[in-house]
């Protein structure tokens, strides 16, 4: 209800409880009288209405003043409708909202790792964060080779370091050619005492 509705609704009940006092202490008059029996036929009326045909108009209402308009879903399917029951629907849903990552048994977070490495190798800038980057990936996959908590096998191969310390360089190499490539040759810039002539 937007705030002019509710600013009826408060009118519209304090009208009611002053009918309702008056009509107790025998204060009224006709008017009053006759809108007495106006609400009274009101109420009886709507009270006759069943319950589909008050659904009915609430919507037709509500499509009218536009309150169906710019959904979030409209014209889209609703996700996760018509899926078969999943018990646990509600926490996968949050994972999902949340992006909570690095859930799960190890060896498949090893394979994801294992997959995005050279991406997280190409954002360092010296030799040493690649290094130490490699071997700490090759001290978990080692680890979790002993299957000491159990789950499915580890199938990661562990990375030579040296060979993706130059595999690095090779990368930053083409990267800084591609650069210096696109890059546009600086103009040359005349003097400024030629600028006059």
């Amino acid at each position: 209800m937007d705030g002019r509705g509710v600013e009826q609704y408060r009118r519209r009940m304090e009208r009611a409880a002053q009918l309702r006092a008056a009509a107790a202490g025998g204060d009224l008059d006709q008017e009053d009288l006759e809108q007495a029996a106006a609400e009274d036929k009101l109420r009886h009326n709507r009270r006759k209405v069943d319950d589909t045909a008050k659904a009915d108009y609430l919507v037709r209402d509500a499509m009218a003043r536009g309150d169906f308009d710019n959904l979030k879903y409209a014209g889209k399917p609703i996700p996760n409708l018509g899926d078969g029951h999943d018990p646990e629907w509600w926490i996968k849903g949050l994972m999902q909202r949340e992006n909570v990552t690095g859930l799960g048994p190890r060896a498949i977070l090893l394979r994801t790792e294992d997959a995005e490495l050279d991406a997280r190798l190409d954002t360092r800038w010296t030799e040493k964060q690649v290094r130490e980057i490699v071997q700490d990936f090759n001290a978990r996959v080692i680890d979790a080779r002993r299957q000491l908590e159990g789950g499915p096998p580890v199938i990661t191969r562990t990375r030579d370091v040296e060979q993706e310390v130059q595999r690095w360089r090779e990368r930053k190499a083409e990267e800084a050619e591609k650069e210096a490539a696109a890059a546009p040759e600086p103009e040359q810039r005349r003097p400024w005492w030629k600028l006059f002539r």
